[in-house]
């Protein structure tokens, strides 16, 4: 929770700097820099995963303690080259560490938790993203953009026995192509809705963001959030976001990366979050 309050404490700090309509951006100008974050709380649905073609598919939410909600947040960078081209830079940490006994058996690859296994879970997904953008309309309090984003995926995820005896560690690194569109309407003079989605499926090598894979790999994103936001200042507005977050991926490597594994993964997650932000420009 400390990077948390962090974030929290940093984002007040500058706050006051950043309410002044000249801090960021000159009208006169042919770009225009913005910035957003968000924090809140994320509650996941559903969320199974498979280690190794004879491993156990473990479901999480019911065996691994993520029945409960976790901090959540998000930051993102725009340049918008007035009037229709956005480029958008964004971080999304997620990490969710959780504490089980183990209600069955696990194996994973060639290792085997037995029954009753006090553990230590992570699930470390964190991602970057860059996104550009093109909006079909010209008026500056509307947007309809379609685009393209390139996500790279920083993913560690760990099962670990209490008593230190065992420990199993995935990491992965690499990139996602994605598909976006974001819209943007006024509601009135100070408050407006928007909604945004960020999505791709594809099954086989290169199109899923990897070469070292079997043809029949199938990968899938979907980031999709609606929001309510209210304009406080020229240069500030304020907004309560709903967020849809999930994918995963199910096949084989064709070389596999982690030691002593045949190189079969199927890992599904699906999440929903509330949170609160704020855009300055």
């Amino acid at each position: 929770m400390k990077k948390y309050a962090a974030a929290i404490a940093t984002v007040l700090a500058v706050l006051p700097a950043l309410t002044t309509a000249s801090w960021l951006n000159n009208p006169s100008h042919r770009h225009e820099f913005r910035a957003a974050f968000e924090m809140g709380l994320v509650g996941v649905i559903g969320h199974t995963i498979q280690f190794g073609r004879n491993g156990t598919q473990f479901d999480y939410v019911r065996e691994g303690s993520q029945n409960i909600v976790f901090p959540f947040m998000r930051g993102s960078a725009e340049l918008h080259l007035r009037p229709r081209h956005t480029f958008v830079f964004l971080i999304q940490p997620l990490d969710i560490r959780t504490v089980a006994t183990l209600q069955n058996q696990l194996v994973l690859d060639t290792d085997t938790f037995p029954a009753g296994t006090p553990m230590n879970l992570r699930y470390g997904f964190d991602f970057y993203r860059i996104s550009y953008q093109y909006d079909f309309l010209t008026d500056p309090d509307k947007e309809l953009a379609i685009g393209l984003s390139l996500q790279l995926r920083d993913a560690s995820i760990s099962f670990a026995s209490q008593d230190g005896e065992k420990l199993r560690v995935y990491q992965d690194i690499g990139p996602v192509p994605i598909l976006r569109v974001r819209g943007r309407l006024p509601l009135s003079s100070k408050t407006w809705l928007g909604a945004e989605v960020d999505g791709f499926y594809a099954e086989g090598k290169g199109v899923t963001g990897s070469t070292n894979v079997e043809s029949g790999f199938t990968g899938a994103i979907l980031d999709a959030s609606l929001r309510y936001g209210m304009k406080f200042h020229e240069s500030l507005e304020g907004f309560v976001n709903a967020r849809y977050l999930g994918g995963g991926a199910s096949g084989g490597q064709i070389d596999p990366e982690n030691p002593q594994s045949d190189g079969y993964t199927d890992n599904w997650l699906g999440t929903v979050s509330f949170t609160l932000g704020f855009y300055v420009k």
